[in-house]
């Protein structure tokens, strides 16, 4: 199995234990080697890390699973980054942790928690956003029961709201979730059977569509973490964590392989593992992961891969950055 090899990684977080969990990533378009990237600690709350690795800042937004963020957001009339999470701190009853990501200097600025529908059953626990428009932002939570939600996100006035939408069946535990916003498809993992793909447009009441099964051999149950790698108007592809998959027989290892397929055709491209380099470990036992494309200096001129690693051992779990460049090189390979 072909591997990547990390080049940076963030300061652990505060939390012992499986405590970090998904990564966002924000671009500055005026200086891209003054990006940020923003992480959870599922036990405590947000960080907001510099690509050096530093921890800028932080805030204690609850038991806050994954997270994402959108820039060029309307809120309250003004543009802005808008960073959201979901937060399990009152299960069964969810929120949706609502900041807005403050540049310069560097900080979380709280907007709201706001309650999410629940029929007591499933809670929340996976977290995507859909920006539609800077006035039109949808969130999506996949439920533990299966259940994914779709909420318009009302930041227009001085109390945020999160309107429910619809509600999309699928058959057990669902996490991961990335929407497409060049397409507005979104793909939910279903952590034993795959990858859906869905019109993230209520109006069209598609039906879902499983675009990757597990299969035992190139995607292993437990489907994690979800990150798209776009190319042109609608291609590229869709990165998937295959948590449980142990790429030795007879490997004790935690799972630490990724699979990737084609946006368009579905197609199975490649799987791949992260290793180490220099005093920076590989990845193992990955949840959340997220590409940002661009330039954002080196050594991150075609994008960068920010993924979560499950064992930093003898330090608390962090996350580790890739090149874009060599991952664009492996996907592309013949």
């Amino acid at each position: 199995m072909p591997t990547l090899t990390t080049v940076r990684e963030t300061a652990p977080v505060l939390s012992p234990g499986d405590a970090a969990d998904d990564p966002a990533v924000w671009r500055n378009p005026a200086d891209p080697a003054r990006s940020l990237i923003v992480g959870t600690d599922k036990e405590w709350g947000l960080n907001v890390y510099d690509l050096s690795g530093a921890l800028r800042a932080s805030a204690p937004a609850g038991l806050v699973n994954n997270v994402d963020l959108r820039a060029d957001v309307l809120i309250r009339n003004a543009s802005g980054v808008l960073v959201a999470a979901s937060d399990r701190t009152e299960d069964p009853k969810g929120r949706i942790a609502l900041y807005v990501l403050e540049t310069a200097p560097v900080g979380l600025r709280h907007l709201a928690h706001v309650p999410v529908e629940s029929d007591g059953v499933g809670n929340v626990y996976g977290f995507c956003l859909w920006r539609r428009a800077a006035d039109d932002v949808h969130a999506f939570i996949p439920f533990n029961n299966g259940d994914v939600r779709q909420y318009a996100i009302d930041l227009s006035g001085p109390a945020p709201r999160a309107r429910f939408i619809r509600s999309i069946k699928l058959g057990s535990q669902t996490e991961g979730c990335v929407v497409d916003d060049r397409t507005g498809i979104l793909y939910v993992g279903e952590e034993q059977r795959g990858v859906w793909r869905i019109d993230a447009a209520p109006e069209r009441k598609a039906v879902p569509k499983l675009f990757a099964r597990v299969d035992g051999v190139r995607l292993i149950p437990d489907v994690e973490g979800l990150a798209i790698v776009p190319r042109g108007a609608r291609g590229g592809y869709l990165l998937v964590s295959s948590q449980a998959d142990n790429p030795a027989p007879g490997s004790v290892r935690p799972g630490n392989a990724y699979v990737a397929y084609d946006l368009e055709s579905g197609r199975y491209v490649r799987r791949f593992g992260i290793a180490g380099s220099g005093e920076v470990d590989g990845t193992s036992d990955t949840d959340g992961l997220e590409f940002a494309p661009g330039d954002f200096g080196a050594p991150f001129e075609g994008g960068i891969l920010v993924v979560q690693d499950g064992d930093n051992a003898p330090q608390n779990q962090n996350f580790k950055m890739v090149p874009g460049s060599a991952l664009k090189a492996l996907l592309e390979r013949k």
